[in-house]
């Protein structure tokens, strides 16, 4: 696997960028759809969902979003939990960095 990684380094990279690129969208609009759900009282999105799309995808754009459009700035599910879920990302991130590289 290793080996594999370190002759296609370019195309893991395109493909890891296109995946979070894609997951920052999904997030972005799902954020911004629940937001316009709960202004218009409508069918809205769960937390459960918003919490398992910043997991899977992008924490970084959903927390940004959610501060900008001022949705959910009072759960702390939310404004605990996504950042914590970055910063798990982030040690993920660097110890398969380390490991690997």
């Amino acid at each position: 696997m290793i080996e594999f990684i370190e002759n296609n380094i370019s195309e893991v990279l395109t493909a890891l960028s296109v995946y979070y690129v894609f997951g920052a969208l999904v997030c972005v609009i799902v954020t911004v759809f629940d937001k316009s759900a709960a202004v218009g009282h409508k069918r809205r999105v769960s937390e459960k969902t918003l919490i398992l799309l910043a997991v899977f995808f992008c924490a970084i754009a959903e927390y940004a979003t959610m501060k900008i459009i001022r949705h959910k700035t009072l759960h702390k599910k939310f404004m605990i939990g996504l950042p914590a879920i970055i910063i798990g990302k982030i040690i993920i991130f660097a110890a398969t960095a380390y490991f690997v590289c």
